[in-house]
C-alpha cells in the first residue's frame, strides 16, 4: 500500500471544493480507488456506494459551478457504520438476519451530515447489533487492524475506526454504548469522540422515545484530526424535537474550540481509572504525553479514583442496563421489521440471543441495584473532575489484541474479555463526554489517550484534544504500509 495521502484532512478537502480548487468528482473517485485497492484485506467496509456517490459527486460539482450555497461538508468522503440507516442502502446491523435490509429512510444523522454536503461513498463493519468490543460477525467476518493485519480493530465501530486510519475515508460515523467509538479509534490510531448525550440525535424510529433517560447510548465523529471530528460535530450537533432527552443548540462552532492554549489546562490523571489493570507499556506512553504537556504549561494532577465496590458487579451493573436495552431491540426489530430474532432461521450471534433471552428476565430490583451502582460510578467521577478541567486515563489497558483472542490478557494476566481492557465504558454509565487521541505506540500499534470532560462540556475536551494534538505531531500521521509495519 502507498504512503500517498489524497489530501491532509476533511477541512482541507472542504476548503479546495468551495474555492473551486479541488474537484467533487475527482475527491471521491480518489477514495473509490483507495477502497477498492485496499479494503479487501482490510474489510473495513461492508457496502461500497460508488454508482451514488459518483452521481452525489457530481451534482456537488455542478452545485459549486452555480455558485450554490455550499455546506461546510460540501464534497467530502464519508462512511457510515452499518448499525445507523442509511436511505436506499442496505444496512444489516451486521446481523445475517438483515443481509437484504434496505430501509427508506436516513437516521437523523446521516440525513444531517448529506444536509451539510458529506458524500456516503460506503457502509463500515460492525459486531452483530454492535455487541462486542471486537468488529467481527457472521455476514461479513472481520475487520483487520491497519497497522497490523493479524490485529483487531477494536469494536464496535472497528470498521469506521479502520477506514479512517488507513485513508478510505477521511471521517466516519461511529457510536458508543461502552466504548464503541473510542476503543477503536485508540487500537487504530484515530481521533474518536464521545460528545454529550443528546447532542447528536439519534431517530427517528425509536418506539420508547424515553428509552434513554439514563444515557449510555452516544452516535460521535471517528477523523484522523480533532478538527476534522469539530467539523463533522458542528453538522450533526442539535436538538431533535422527537428525541426529549436531545439538548439544545451548542453555542458557537466546535471549530472555535481547536485554539485553547495548553497552558491554559488543568489535568487530573487517573492511571487505573478507579482499578484497572493497566500495561505498563500503555502507562508509559500516556505518562510521556502528559509530560510534553507537562513541559508545554498544563498542569497535572494525579488522582486516586476509587468507586468502592468491585469492578466485576460494575460489569454486572453495566450487563443488566445492556440487556435492557436489547430487549428494547428485540421489541423494536419485531414490530417494524417482522423479525424475531430468538425465532429465526438465520444466524444470530449466541451472545446477542443471551443477552435479549438475559433482558426479558430482569425485575426491577435488579435494576434498581443496578442504577445504586451507576449512580455510584457518577459520583465519583464529577469528584474526579472537581477543580480540573479534563480527566485523563489511557483508552485501553492494552493495544489492540490478536484477530482470533477470546481471551485477551493485560501484562500477561486474564482479564475479563469485554470490559476488562476497556477504560471506556464507566463514561457511558456516568454521561460525561470523552474523547481518544492517539499519544505513542507500542511495538508498532496505537496507544490512546483518554480524556474525560464535565457534563455538558463536550467543547472542553474538543479543545483538551486539540492542544494534545498540536503538541504531538505525529498525532494523525497514517500506517507506514496501511497494511501492517512499524511506526
Amino acid at each position: 500500500m502507498t504512503t500517498e495521502v489524497p489530501y491532509e484532512s476533511a477541512r482541507s478537502i472542504a476548503d479546495g471544493v468551495r474555492s473551486g480548487e479541488l474537484s467533487p468528482v475527482d475527491v471521491v473517485e480518489t477514495y473509490l480507488d483507495r477502497i477498492e485497492r485496499f479494503n479487501p484485506d482490510l474489510n473495513a467496509l461492508v457496502t461500497v456506494t460508488a454508482e451514488s456517490a459518483r452521481e452525489a459527486a457530481a451534482e456537488a460539482e455542478r452545485a459549486v459551478e452555480r455558485g450554490d450555497d455550499l455546506g461546510p461538508l460540501h464534497g467530502v468522503p464519508v462512511a457510515i457504520k452499518d448499525l445507523n440507516r442509511t436511505r436506499g442502502v442496505r444496512t444489516t446491523y451486521g446481523s445475517a438476519a438483515f443481509a437484504d435490509n434496505v430501509p427508506d429512510v436516513d437516521d437523523t444523522a446521516v440525513a444531517r451530515l448529506r444536509e451539510a454536503g458529506a458524500i456516503v461513498v460506503g457502509k463500515t463493519n460492525t459486531p452483530e447489533f454492535g455487541r462486542k468490543t471486537v468488529t467481527d460477525n457472521p455476514l461479513f467476518g472481520a475487520s483487520a487492524n491497519p497497522w497490523d493485519l493479524d490485529r483487531t480493530t477494536g469494536g464496535s465501530s472497528g470498521g469506521s475506526a479502520a477506514a479512517v486510519a488507513a485513508g478510505l475515508v477521511p471521517i466516519a460515523l461511529g457510536s458508543d454504548a461502552a466504548g464503541s467509538i473510542r476503543i477503536p479509534s485508540s487500537a487504530c490510531g484515530v481521533f474518536g469522540l464521545l460528545p454529550d448525550f443528546g447532542r447528536v440525535p439519534d431517530g427517528p424510529d425509536r418506539p420508547d422515545a424515553f428509552e434513554n433517560v439514563l444515557p449510555y447510548t452516544f452516535l460521535g465523529p471517528i477523523a484522523r484530526t480533532v478538527g476534522d471530528a469539530a467539523l463533522m460535530l458542528d453538522a450533526m450537533a442539535g436538538p431533535d424535537v422527537g428525541e426529549p432527552y436531545s439538548l439544545p443548540a451548542p453555542e458557537g462552532s466546535y471549530l472555535d474550540a481547536l485554539d485553547a492554549s495548553v497552558s491554559s489546562l488543568t489535568i487530573g490523571y487517573s492511571p487505573t481509572f478507579g482499578g484497572f489493570r493497566v500495561d505498563p507499556v500503555v502507562r508509559e506512553a500516556v505518562e510521556s504525553a502528559l509530560d510534553t504537556l507537562s513541559a508545554a504549561g498544563a498542569t497535572i494532577r494525579q488522582l486516586d479514583l476509587s468507586f468502592g465496590d468491585s469492578w466485576d458487579e460494575r460489569h454486572d451493573a453495566l450487563e443488566w442496563i445492556l440487556q435492557e436495552r436489547y430487549v428494547g431491540l428485540y421489541e423494536n426489530l419485531k414490530r417494524t421489521a417482522g423479525v424475531d430474532l430468538l425465532e429465526t432461521d438465520r444466524e444470530i450471534t449466541p451472545e446477542v440471543v443471551s443477552r435479549i433471552r438475559a433482558g426479558l428476565e430482569l425485575d426491577a430490583s435488579t435494576m434498581a441495584a443496578a442504577r445504586r451502582r451507576r449512580t455510584a460510578v457518577y459520583d465519583e467521577i464529577q469528584r474526579g473532575l472537581d477543580g480540573v478541567d479534563v480527566l485523563a486515563t489511557p483508552t485501553l489497558s492494552r493495544t489492540a489484541p490478536e484477530l482470533e483472542t477470546t481471551d485477551p490478557t493485560v501484562d500477561g494476566e486474564p482479564v475479563h474479555p469485554m470490559h476488562g481492557w476497556t477504560l471506556t465504558w464507566p463514561l457511558n454509565l456516568s454521561g460525561n463526554p470523552a474523547g481518544s487521541v492517539p499519544v505513542g505506540f507500542d511495538d508498532g500499534l496505537p496507544v490512546g489517550m483518554q480524556l474525560v470532560g464535565h457534563r455538558l462540556d463536550d467543547r472542553g475536551v474538543v479543545a483538551a484534544c486539540a492542544a494534545v494534538e498540536r503538541e504531538l505531531p505525529w498525532v494523525g500521521s497514517y500506517p507506514p504500509t496501511g497494511l501492517g509495519g512499524t511506526a
